[in-house]
Protein backbone atom coordinates (compact mmCIF):
# COMPACT_ATOMS: atom_id res chain seq x y z
CA UNK A 1 0.00 0.00 0.00
CA UNK A 2 1.40 3.35 -1.04
CA UNK A 3 2.09 6.19 1.32
CA UNK A 4 -0.52 8.49 -0.24
CA UNK A 5 -3.16 5.75 -0.32
CA UNK A 6 -2.56 5.06 3.35
CA UNK A 7 -2.71 8.78 4.15
CA UNK A 8 -5.96 9.13 2.19
CA UNK A 9 -7.56 6.27 4.14
CA UNK A 10 -6.44 7.87 7.40
CA UNK A 11 -7.67 11.35 6.45
CA UNK A 12 -11.15 10.29 5.40
CA UNK A 13 -11.87 8.16 8.45
CA UNK A 14 -14.82 9.43 10.47
CA UNK A 15 -12.81 10.29 13.58
CA UNK A 16 -10.42 12.62 11.75
CA UNK A 17 -13.23 14.47 10.02
CA UNK A 18 -15.21 14.71 13.27
CA UNK A 19 -12.13 16.14 14.98
CA UNK A 20 -11.63 18.72 12.23
CA UNK A 21 -15.26 19.82 12.44
CA UNK A 22 -14.93 20.04 16.24
CA UNK A 23 -11.85 22.26 15.97
CA UNK A 24 -13.54 24.64 13.52
CA UNK A 25 -16.72 24.86 15.60
CA UNK A 26 -14.64 25.26 18.76
CA UNK A 27 -12.74 28.19 17.25
CA UNK A 28 -16.00 29.87 16.25
CA UNK A 29 -17.48 29.20 19.70
CA UNK A 30 -14.34 30.67 21.28
CA UNK A 31 -14.87 33.90 19.35
CA UNK A 32 -18.48 34.05 20.50
CA UNK A 33 -17.47 33.53 24.13
CA UNK A 34 -14.71 36.14 23.85
CA UNK A 35 -17.23 38.63 22.50
CA UNK A 36 -19.70 37.72 25.25
CA UNK A 37 -17.08 38.34 27.93
CA UNK A 38 -15.57 41.50 26.46
CA UNK A 39 -18.70 43.12 25.05
CA UNK A 40 -21.44 42.06 27.47
CA UNK A 41 -20.20 40.64 30.78
CA UNK A 42 -17.29 43.01 31.31
CA UNK A 43 -19.29 46.18 30.68
CA UNK A 44 -22.31 44.94 32.62
CA UNK A 45 -20.59 43.50 35.67
CA UNK A 46 -17.15 45.08 35.85
CA UNK A 47 -17.99 48.65 34.82
CA UNK A 48 -18.09 49.85 38.45
CA UNK A 49 -14.66 48.33 39.07
CA UNK A 50 -13.23 49.85 35.91
CA UNK A 51 -14.80 53.25 36.69
CA UNK A 52 -13.36 53.20 40.20
CA UNK A 53 -9.92 52.52 38.73
CA UNK A 54 -10.42 55.21 36.04
CA UNK A 55 -10.06 52.61 33.28
CA UNK A 56 -12.09 51.96 30.17
CA UNK A 57 -10.87 48.46 29.32
CA UNK A 58 -10.31 45.31 31.35
CA UNK A 59 -6.91 44.85 29.69
CA UNK A 60 -5.78 48.09 31.35
CA UNK A 61 -6.01 46.48 34.81
CA UNK A 62 -2.34 45.96 35.68
CA UNK A 63 -0.29 45.70 38.83
CA UNK A 64 1.30 49.17 39.15
CA UNK A 65 4.93 49.27 38.11
CA UNK A 66 4.81 45.82 36.44
CA UNK A 67 3.69 44.22 33.21
CA UNK A 68 1.28 41.90 35.06
CA UNK A 69 -2.10 42.30 33.38
CA UNK A 70 -4.52 40.65 35.76
CA UNK A 71 -7.44 42.15 33.84
CA UNK A 72 -6.61 39.91 30.89
CA UNK A 73 -6.41 36.97 33.28
CA UNK A 74 -9.87 37.74 34.69
CA UNK A 75 -11.24 37.94 31.15
CA UNK A 76 -9.62 34.61 30.21
CA UNK A 77 -10.90 32.95 33.41
CA UNK A 78 -14.47 34.11 32.73
CA UNK A 79 -14.18 32.85 29.13
CA UNK A 80 -12.90 29.48 30.35
CA UNK A 81 -15.75 29.09 32.82
CA UNK A 82 -18.33 29.86 30.14
CA UNK A 83 -16.76 27.40 27.67
CA UNK A 84 -16.41 24.70 30.34
CA UNK A 85 -20.03 25.11 31.43
CA UNK A 86 -21.30 25.04 27.84
CA UNK A 87 -19.30 21.88 27.11
CA UNK A 88 -20.61 20.31 30.32
CA UNK A 89 -24.19 20.98 29.21
CA UNK A 90 -23.53 19.63 25.71
CA UNK A 91 -21.84 16.43 26.98
CA UNK A 92 -24.59 15.94 29.57
CA UNK A 93 -27.23 16.21 26.84
CA UNK A 94 -25.37 13.80 24.56
CA UNK A 95 -24.96 11.26 27.37
CA UNK A 96 -28.66 11.52 28.21
CA UNK A 97 -29.56 10.92 24.57
CA UNK A 98 -27.16 7.96 24.31
CA UNK A 99 -28.58 6.43 27.49
CA UNK A 100 -32.13 6.59 26.09
CA UNK A 101 -30.89 5.13 22.81
CA UNK A 102 -29.07 2.28 24.58
CA UNK A 103 -32.16 1.49 26.65
CA UNK A 104 -34.27 1.31 23.49
CA UNK A 105 -31.76 -0.97 21.75
CA UNK A 106 -31.02 -3.20 24.75
CA UNK A 107 -32.21 -6.77 24.14
CA UNK A 108 -34.80 -8.15 26.52
CA UNK A 109 -33.50 -10.19 29.42
CA UNK A 110 -33.30 -13.89 28.61
CA UNK A 111 -36.24 -15.81 29.99
CA UNK A 112 -35.51 -18.63 32.34
CA UNK A 113 -37.77 -21.45 33.35
CA UNK A 114 -40.88 -20.48 35.27
CA UNK A 115 -41.44 -21.48 38.87
CA UNK A 116 -43.86 -24.21 37.79
CA UNK A 117 -41.33 -25.66 35.33
CA UNK A 118 -38.67 -25.76 38.03
CA UNK A 119 -41.06 -27.49 40.45
CA UNK A 120 -41.94 -30.07 37.78
CA UNK A 121 -38.23 -30.74 37.20
CA UNK A 122 -37.67 -31.20 40.94
CA UNK A 123 -40.69 -33.52 41.10
CA UNK A 124 -39.40 -35.59 38.18
CA UNK A 125 -35.93 -35.87 39.77
CA UNK A 126 -37.45 -36.94 43.10
CA UNK A 127 -39.60 -39.57 41.32
CA UNK A 128 -36.53 -40.97 39.55
CA UNK A 129 -34.65 -41.21 42.86
CA UNK A 130 -37.56 -43.03 44.51
CA UNK A 131 -37.85 -45.56 41.70
CA UNK A 132 -34.21 -46.57 41.94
Amino acid sequence: MGFFTEFKEFAVKGNVIDLAVGVVIGAAFGKIVTSLVEDIITPAILTPVLSAANLSNLAELVVPGTAIKYGNFISAAISFLIVAFALFLIIKGINKFKKKEEEAIAPPAPKGPTQEELLMQIRDLLQKQQTK
